[in-house]
């Protein structure tokens, strides 16, 4: 049970918005069946921290049904959906037109989703026993991967230090003390039941029981776009198969909120499709520039330190800005297509500008 209305210290957040008292009352006596979920549990972040700009997480599956109420209006400002919106996913690399063009100086492409298993809860409500045995059904599905995908799971607990090491030197790594997740409720009983899957190639990536259920990873050198989300479709159908044949059980697939992730914004397709890609006539002609071009080719420029690492020289992380209301074939087609706009746009800011 979740008590009475509290003091929202992120007063300027999605959960200031819509976590009215009116709604809270609606649901604050409500326990989901998963997990016994609650929502001051989700709303955790937003009591104790003054910076979220979301400041909610889902428990399960449930939560988002069960707390409706604070979970859909919220949801519909964040991905600018309607209250009728339906997600369609479509994993068809074969409907992807064109590449990133020859010449173009990208470095790397990386493309993430996340996918959570019914029946178990997400990672702010996930019970001990359930993450233990999310994590039993990966190390499983693992051994059925052939081909490109064969590799092998290292699970956190009781890692040898060399390969500890090894996989912070390849930045594979995830790691406890993120005050947001533990606020959230998802370092509990850290580290068991975690775990890091990479095949041998190391351009095949699956997170256990992170920020989600299973965060799974395409990426390699270079900027073959298509080859990297062909190689994330084929992983996620392995896992799925694999899951499927062993428990019964699918992926978390919402007619209404497509991919069901533990945070909302991540919700339809969760999915990160990015390269790293030197833009110098732009950096010459502008950031703020860059930034406002990127809004209108719906991506989204960082910095190639991470979300908040400022920007070091040209080089940019440049990455779809949507997630709800698009399949990930029309994603990773915006930013294919708009990475190579912004190319050519470059081409000609460094003739003007003589560089």
């Amino acid at each position: 049970m979740s008590g009475e209305f509290p003091v929202i210290q992120s007063a300027h957040s999605l959960v200031a918005k819509h976590v009215t008292k009116e709604r809270w009352d609606r649901v604050k006596d409500i326990e989901t069946k998963t997990c016994g979920f609650t929502i001051a549990k989700a709303c955790a972040c937003a009591i104790e921290f003054d910076n979220q700009h979301c400041g909610i997480y889902a428990g399960d599956w449930d939560s988002y049904k069960d707390f409706a109420p604070v979970f859909d209006p919220l949801i519909q400002e964040y991905h600018g959906i309607s209250s009728t919106a339906v997600h369609t996913s479509d994993m068809d690399f074969n409907k992807i037109q064109g590449n990133i063009v020859d010449g173009a100086p990208v470095h790397s492409t990386r493309i993430r989703v996340g996918r959570s298993i019914d029946g178990f809860g997400l990672s702010p409500g996930i019970t001990k026993e359930q993450r233990v045995g999310v994590e039993k059904l990966m190390a499983n599905a693992v051994q059925t991967f052939s081909g490109e995908l064969a590799g092998k799971y290292y699970p956190l607990a009781g890692m040898q230090e060399s390969i500890r090491q090894q996989l912070v030197d390849d930045h594979f790594l995830f790691v406890s003390g993120d005050r947001n997740l533990t606020v959230a409720g998802m370092e509990r009983d850290w580290p068991e039941g975690r775990g890091i899957f990479h095949n041998e190639k190391k351009t095949f990536l699956i997170w256990v029981n992170e920020e989600d259920q299973l965060r799974i990873i395409s990426m390699q050198m270079g900027g073959d776009v298509r080859g990297v989300f062909e190689r994330l479709a084929k992983g996620i159908k392995a896992v799925g198969d694999s899951v499927k044949q062993e428990s019964g059980k699918d992926f978390c697939l919402d007619a209404k909120y497509g991919y069901i992730h533990s945070c909302p914004t991540n919700l339809g397709t969760g999915m990160r499709a990015s390269v790293h890609v030197d833009l110098p006539g732009w950096t010459q002609h502008g950031v703020a520039k860059l930034q406002a071009r990127c809004e209108e080719l719906h991506l989204q420029p960082r910095g190639t330190r991470g979300e908040s690492g400022g920007q070091t020289g040209f080089t940019y992380d440049i990455s779809n800005k949507h997630r709800l209301g698009y399949s990930e074939v029309q994603l990773v087609q915006k930013m294919i297509d708009g990475v190579n706009t912004l190319w050519k746009e470059d081409q000609e800011f460094q003739k003007k500008y003589n560089m």
